[in-house]
């Protein structure tokens, strides 16, 4: 049961320039995480999901933007983004082509 919670805090990678070439560079990997997940939580999640290592989590909290809707002003909702750094000798594939 305690780990389909864990599992449940991963939303999906984020998949962007700047993802991709933290990724290659750094061994980070970026992923949208649910907004009341903490950094104990995504570590335990990521090794249960991925069987890898974690090193580091960092946290970051995204503002979502202010768009129009037809002729009606909206605003998208925050989410939450984690770097999650592994120990060497660990990757993660998130897509095979």
């Amino acid at each position: 049961m305690k780990n389909l919670h864990l599992l449940s805090l991963i939303l999906a990678p984020h998949v962007s320039e700047k993802a991709t070439l933290k990724t290659e560079s750094d061994r980070q990997y970026v992923f949208r995480v649910v907004r009341s997940a903490d950094k104990v939580q995504v570590k335990r999640a990521i090794e249960l999901a991925f069987s890898v290592k974690v090193e580091r989590v960092n946290l970051l909290n995204v503002k979502g933007k202010e768009k129009r809707f037809g002729r009606f002003m909206g605003k998208r909702s925050d989410w939450k983004k984690a770097y999650v750094k592994l120990q060497p000798g660990f990757t993660i594939e998130l897509a095979t082509a």
